[in-house]
C-alpha cells in the first residue's frame, strides 16, 4: 500500500487567503493534508470540519518599535520552533501556504528542515511578507502576470488565483426574488465589507431603483446604518454565499479591489466599478484595480473621489450602455484563469517528487 504524501496548507486571516488554498486542497484528495492558522480567526470556521488544524499564536508588526514589537519578535521566534516541531514530527513532504505572517513560520522552519515550500501571491504588488521570505521557498505561484517584476530574484510561475469550488459548477439557482429581464446592480467589498462604499450606495438606490433596476447589497457585518434604507428593490444582508449564481446574474458589481474578489469577477464575467480599499497594505487593491482597468473590464475610482454625483451617474451610464458592459464582460472573462486550483496542484506534486 503505498502511503500518501503529507502536506501542510498555511492559510490564515481572510478569505482571500483560505479560499484559494481550499480550493488547492480539493484538488489534492489523494494527499494527507493538515492546515496551519492562527486561534480566532476566519480559518477556525473553515478548515476543522474537513482538515485537522493547528494553530500558532502569531500577529503583525506595529509601525512604531516599542515594547510589544519585542514580545511579537519573541513570540514568532517561538512559533518557526512550534512549527518546525509540527512538520518533524508529522513527517510533511511538503508546504504550500497563501501569503500573510502565517507564510513567514511555515518558509522559515521548512526551509530549515529541507522541505519544499510553494507560496501563492494573489496581489499584483506581492506583500511585504511575500517579498522578505519569497527566499525561502522552492517557488513563488502569482495571481497577476505582473506581480513577477516585483520578485526579481525568486522563480514564479503564473498560475491565476483559484475561486471557490461554487464557482466551478454548473450555474446554480438564484434563491432571491428578483424578477428575470431586470438590471442588477450587486455591492459587496470581500470578506470586510465597505462602510464608506455602503454610504455613498445607499444615496444612489432610490435613483438606481427609480429607473427599474434592483439593487443586492452585501454590507458586511461592521455598517452600523445597514438597514437604514427600505425599497422594494433594494435587498440588504451582511454575506450571502451564492455569490456565484449572484455574480453569473449581475448586470454590473460595485466591489473593493481584493484578489479574491477580482478573480470571482473574471470567472463570471462580470463588468464592474473597483473602489480600492485605500487602507490596504502599501495600497495593493489600487495596483490590482489597475490591471482590470486597463484591460478594459472595469473602471476604477479612488474612494476619496468618489461622490455621490459622480457614482450615481456612472452607473447609469453603464446600465444604458448594453454594449460597453458586454465589451467589459468579455474583457473581464478573458482575464480569468478558471483552472487555476488545478494548476497550482499540479504545481505542488511536481515541487514534491522533484524533491
Amino acid at each position: 500500500m503505498v502511503t500518501p504524501i503529507r502536506l501542510l496548507i498555511a492559510a490564515s486571516g481572510t478569505g482571500g487567503h483560505l479560499f484559494p488554498a481550499l480550493a488547492v486542497a480539493e484538488q489534492l484528495r489523494d494527499y494527507q493534508i493538515e492546515w496551519l492558522g492562527v486561534p480566532n480567526r476566519l480559518e477556525t470556521q473553515l478548515v476543522p470540519s474537513q482538515y485537522p488544524l493547528n494553530t500558532v499564536a502569531v500577529e503583525g508588526f506595529q509601525q512604531k518599535l516599542g515594547l510589544k514589537t519585542f514580545k511579537i519578535v519573541t513570540r514568532l521566534i517561538g512559533s518557526i520552533f512550534e512549527v518546525r516541531k509540527l512538520l518533524k514530527q508529522g513527517n510533511f513532504q511538503g508546504v504550500f501556504t497563501t501569503g500573510g505572517y502565517i507564510s513567514a513560520l511555515a518558509a522559515i522552519a521548512a526551509r530549515s528542515l529541507g522541505i519544499p515550500v510553494i507560496f501563492h501571491e494573489s496581489n499584483v504588488l506581492p506583500g511585504k511578507v511575500t517579498r522578505t521570505f519569497s527566499r525561502f521557498c522552492t517557488v513563488v505561484a502569482i495571481g497577476f502576470e505582473n506581480a513577477a517584476k516585483y520578485l526579481p530574484n525568486v522563480k514564479t510561475i503564473y498560475t491565476g488565483t483559484p475561486v471557490r469550488s461554487q464557482f466551478r459548477c454548473q450555474q446554480l439557482p438564484l434563491d432571491l426574488p428578483i424578477p428575470d429581464n431586470v438590471p442588477l446592480i450587486v455591492i459587496f467589498g470581500g470578506s470586510q465589507g465597505a462602510v464608506a462604499v455602503n454610504k455613498l450606495v445607499r444615496q444612489c438606490v432610490p435613483v438606481w431603483c427609480a429607473t427599474g433596476a434592483w439593487v443586492v447589497h452585501l454590507t458586511g457585518d461592521k455598517d452600523p446604518d445597514a438597514g437604514n434604507l427600505i425599497h422594494s428593490q433594494y435587498l440588504i444582508m451582511p454575506f450571502y454565499d451564492n455569490m456565484a449564481a449572484l455574480l453569473n446574474r449581475a448586470s454590473l458589481a460595485i466591489s473593493r479591489a481584493g484578489a479574491a474578489s477580482l478573480t470571482e469577477l473574471a470567472v463570471t464575467g462580470t463588468p464592474a466599478i473597483l473602489v480600492p480599499y485605500p487602507f490596504a497594505a502599501e495600497n495593493h487593491q489600487a495596483y490590482n484595480a489597475e490591471v482590470f482597468k486597463n484591460a478594459g473590464a472595469a473602471l476604477v475610482f479612488n474612494q476619496v473621489e468618489l461622490t455621490q454625483p459622480l457614482l450615481e451617474s456612472q452607473v447609469m451610464n453603464l446600465l444604458n450602455s448594453p454594449q460597453q458592459l458586454q465589451t467589459m464582460a468579455e474583457k473581464s472573462k478573458a482575464m480569468a484563469i478558471v483552472d487555476s486550483a488545478e494548476r497550482l496542484a499540479a504545481l505542488v506534486k511536481e515541487i514534491i517528487v522533484k524533491n
